[in-house]
């Protein structure tokens, strides 16, 4: 537990929270949507510092990061908490606690365990980074000292004034889990659509981003909203990638998983559209795994279930047959000091 940060003073003891989206106001002793905040005597406290709750070591291609690193291994951990009540939340035990645990693993710690464990950087995963900010922040500050890249696996409904803090961040993967504010209301428990496209917006400005949809049968996949989503994130950049994941039922969801051909046909839409880079997860040995040159369609990097199997870019990142570069990031530390220069 520590004095948060993002927060401002109201009368009569009341704080406001500007870390995430919800923007909670709350009274003394009151705790924020996140569960992990609270009024205290006047003052806004984080009550997850510190408290790890999952801990493992990912193939960055797992969070996935097609795009960022390649081959890489990430230290991925998680504190309690979440900014949203998803129905089909597959941690929503760590997500969405009754109340707080986990074991005191200082920042400190963490970044030697992933020095331990020959990790190429640290991820803030599982549940959800924003509402950890404090603990993540500490934590990417240390890691970057020591070689390590920092990324957020995050649902993008913070806010634009947590972004401009996350100077520690070398990239992001970031859910649309739909492109309907309906869903996000109903299915993501009262939050909305727009906070988050605006979040993908600001984040694209500042680092490395990859945008993922998880595909639920009859409430995200019809054609109409797949091109739809494919369209905006192609008038914002055409290279970002984006991924398409299937659903498999889990927390208060039951609906069927997701077909195969659900995955191929969104995958179909999104390149119809323009993009570039158009992925397909959780089901292994389909072709949308892999990254393909968009000018000559040769295979350059080949996947299977979320690993990297084989790298044919020459050069860093060119294509072997005709050349084109992909923008792909090898060398994350020579892309910061580019943006310093």
């Amino acid at each position: 537990m520590r004095e948060a940060e993002l927060w401002k003073s109201m009368p009569d003891g009341a704080v406001s929270c500007f870390l995430c989206q919800r923007r909670c106001y709350l009274k003394e002793g009151e705790v924020g949507f996140c569960h992990v905040r609270q009024n205290v005597k006047g003052k806004l406290l984080t009550l997850n510092y510190g408290r790890c709750v999952s801990h493992a070591v990912d193939p960055i291609e797992k969070k996935p990061f097609y795009h960022f690193m390649p081959g890489s291994r990430a230290f991925s951990f998680a504190a309690p908490g979440c900014n949203f009540r998803c129905e089909h939340c597959q941690n929503w035990e760590i997500s969405q606690p009754a109340k707080i645990f986990g074991q005191d693993i200082p920042p400190e710690q963490l970044v030697g365990m992933a020095l331990r464990t020959a990790s190429n950087g640290i991820a803030y995963t599982y549940t959800e980074p924003t509402i950890f900010f404090e603990y993540a922040k500490d934590t990417a500050v240390l890691a970057r000292k020591k070689g390590l890249y920092n990324v957020f696996v995050s649902n993008g409904y913070m806010t634009p004034e947590a972004i401009k803090e996350m100077g520690f961040l070398d990239a992001a993967r970031l859910d649309l889990k739909a492109f309907d504010d309906k869903f996000y209301k109903k299915i993501c428990g009262e939050a909305h659509l727009e906070p988050v496209l605006q979040s993908i917006k600001l984040l694209h400005r500042k680092m490395h981003i990859e945008i993922i949809t998880l595909l639920i049968p009859t409430l995200n996949d019809s054609d109409d909203e797949i091109r739809a989503l494919s369209i905006w994130v192609r008038e914002l950049d055409a290279k970002i990638p984006l991924h398409f994941t299937g659903y498999y039922p889990a927390n208060r969801m039951t609906l069927p998983p997701t077909p195969v051909e659900a995955l191929s046909r969104a995958r179909k839409i999104a390149l119809e559209e323009g993009l570039q880079y158009v992925y397909t997860g959780n089901r292994p040995g389909e072709e949308g795994e892999s990254t393909f040159c968009p000018k000559c369609k040769e295979k350059v990097i080949e996947r299977f279930g979320m690993e990297m199997v084989s790298n044919r870019l020459i050069d860093g990142d060119r294509c072997p047959e005709c050349g084109t570069r992909l923008p792909i990031i090898f060398d994350w530390k020579e892309l910061n000091e580019k943006k310093e220069a």
